[in-house]
């Protein structure tokens, strides 16, 4: 396990909060002031959601944060930083635990533990004419605390945490500090090399690749085989009508 923090990545900005609304919601309030990018820790989020704008419970000892940035990419490319995220939390979670083989990755945006929902990624943006002005990258992370299954909908995965999992306890703040260098070397590669490298990194530890999985889009549910991703981020099947590339959809295994 990774005892000392790693250094703060230059230029960034860090802000801790005792309590806020939503850490998304605060850091892109914030942007138009924000000029460089910037890191926001909640120990308390009173209005915390995931995707489809489902409440997130976000109980003290968890993690809230949000990183805000400024990027200049088309929309498209701006949400391939989805994967950076994962990346760089799954990197954070394995260097503070030294549990490699326990957490892999959900198409599109969780990270599980154990098999189990650990950690939710929401990406949320202002635009400024046909691109993005700024982009919020929320992390939500079971830390300490994970709710009741009872809470999830039919056939969704079972929500963990780190604590009830491994038994060890992880403050926000620590997590927040290896957090933040892993993603500021995932967004390095990504804005210098391009989404190649993130998408082969987020490939080899991802979740039921090679196995038979359901998407389901509004009121549309494909079952296949889990290919791969394509180089915009798609998720591939191979169902009985053929190959389907799926730019969004809700998975279950």
């Amino acid at each position: 396990m990774s005892a000392e923090p790693p250094l703060w990545p230059a230029g960034v900005a860090r802000h801790i909060c005792e309590s806020l609304d939503s850490t998304n919601a605060h850091a892109l309030r914030l942007a138009p002031q924000t000029p460089g990018p910037a890191w926001f820790l909640a120990h308390e989020q009173t209005s915390g959601k995931g995707r489809r704008a489902r409440p997130w419970v976000s109980p003290r000892g968890n993690f809230h944060a949000s990183l805000l940035l400024h990027p200049t990419e088309p929309a498209a490319e701006v949400a391939l930083r989805t994967f950076a995220a994962a990346l760089a939390l799954r990197e954070a979670l394995v260097a503070l635990t030294d549990l490699p083989q326990a957490f892999t990755l959900k198409w599109p945006n969780d990270v599980l533990l154990n098999g189990g929902k650990l950690a939710g990624i929401l990406l949320e943006s202002t635009a400024s004419g046909q691109g993005v002005a700024h982009l919020a990258i929320g992390i939500g992370v079971n830390l300490l605390a994970a709710p009741d299954a009872s809470q999830v909908e039919p056939g969704a995965l079972a929500p963990v945490s780190l604590f009830q999992e491994t038994g060890l306890r992880i403050a926000p703040e620590t997590l927040l500090s290896h957090l933040a260098a892993a993603y500021a070397r995932w967004e390095a590669t990504f804005t210098t090399e391009g989404f190649a490298p993130l998408r082969a990194a987020w490939l080899s530890h991802a979740a039921r690749l090679g196995e038979v999985i359901r998407a389901r889009t509004g009121a549309i549910t494909q079952t296949g085989r889990f290919e791969t991703i394509d180089p915009s981020g798609n998720l591939i099947l191979t169902t009985a009508d053929g190959r389907r590339s799926i730019p969004a959809a809700e998975v279950f295994f």
